[in-house]
């Protein structure tokens, strides 16, 4: 019979991306083991693409936050939990360390497992699990995951590479010759100069290569569109899915892009990705795959770990700490990657 796993990491994309090797891991010393998964809706598409993932439930946790009275008249939240009690599971997986998270995991019907006091990023989450695990929370996303799930399910930790398990959903043969620009993230503090992003485009397409530039709303959009202005092999991609998305970065090139849920897609995917950190730290939160480069700015105030630049000295760019990455920096980093060099 079949082991049945309920897996809860709702969001963001990147947390989402960084429990799949675990996946990966369980299926590969468990024969016979499956999973569910609780996920935002936004993100849901994504555990499907693994094939140890059966049953995706999505949740609206944020939107339904905005609008409470309305959700539970419509019975979305209700709905939910109906559909995650409809099987029992040998074990339920809080991979998420929130007390939202442990909240859903009471709602499911099973065993709870998640990290311990000192290891959840929400210690109040601890108290909804029978058994809490200890990882220690001074490491990067996927291997606190990977040694989760293998304390949960009493396999041994592999010592192989992590392996997100979709690659073989987008397999579309050879690179093509496009570089990728995902310019856009949330925090501010994050974002890399418009300035930078038209200068390393026009290097680029001065070496005869296409660029292409997603973006996901009207901010984004209007980047894209001053980035591509630049010249006429810069190409602003429609508003696409994240599947349609994947299939874009798979075929790539190269890929560029600051600190944001796509570049993990990217290294999830094995595409030759430079990310850019200027707040936020790669060794917590890096990429973690094949060809993966990080720049990190070398400033006195980096990585703040904050949303805004909070600099008060003089600076040509906004975030300042970006000052120590332009872009014929990483121009030269991208021409090794591409070259092989990296």
């Amino acid at each position: 019979m079949n082991t049945r796993v309920l897996v809860i990491k709702t969001s963001s994309l990147g947390d989402v991306l960084h429990t799949l090797p675990a996946v990966t891991d369980a299926a590969q010393q468990l024969p016979g083991i499956r999973f569910d998964w609780v996920v935002e809706e936004a993100f849901a598409e994504v555990p499907a693409w693994h094939a140890a993932v059966d049953d995706v439930i999505p949740v609206a946790l944020r939107r339904w936050k905005r609008r409470p009275f309305h959700v539970l008249r419509a019975g979305e939240p209700q709905a939910a939990v109906r559909h995650l009690r409809k099987q029992r599971y040998e074990q339920i997986i809080d991979a998420q360390g929130l007390v939202k998270s442990a909240v859903i995991s009471r709602f499911a019907r099973g065993p709870r497992a998640g990290f311990d006091r000192q290891s959840a990023r929400e210690p109040l989450a601890a108290r909804g699990y029978n058994l809490t695990i200890s990882v220690p929370r001074d490491q990067h996303a996927v291997p606190r995951v990977r040694q989760l799930f293998a304390a949960a399910l009493g396999y041994d930790l592999p010592v192989t590479q992590p392996d997100y398990g979709i690659s073989e959903n987008f397999n579309t043969g050879e690179r093509q010759p496009y570089l990728l620009f995902l310019h856009g993230t949330t925090w501010p503090s994050k974002h890399w100069p418009d300035i930078y992003w038209s200068r390393l485009a026009a290097l680029a397409v001065r070496q005869g290569l296409q660029v292409k530039l997603p973006w996901g709303n009207a901010v984004e959009q209007r980047r894209a569109g001053e980035i591509a202005a630049v010249d006429g092999a810069i190409e602003v991609l429609p508003r696409m899915g994240l599947g349609e998305l994947a299939a874009i970065i798979a075929r790539a090139s190269g890929v560029v892009g600051v600190d944001t849920g796509l570049v993990h897609l990217a290294a999830a995917l094995s595409t030759p990705c430079i990310t850019l950190y200027g707040s936020t730290d790669p060794g917590l939160t890096g990429t973690v795959g094949k060809s993966q480069i990080h720049l990190q700015a070398e400033f006195p105030c980096a990585p703040c770990i904050g949303k805004q630049c909070t600099f008060e000295g003089d600076s040509p760019v906004y975030p300042a700490c970006y000052e120590s990455i332009g872009p014929e920096e990483v121009w030269s980093q991208l021409q090794q990657m591409l070259s092989g060099d990296q």
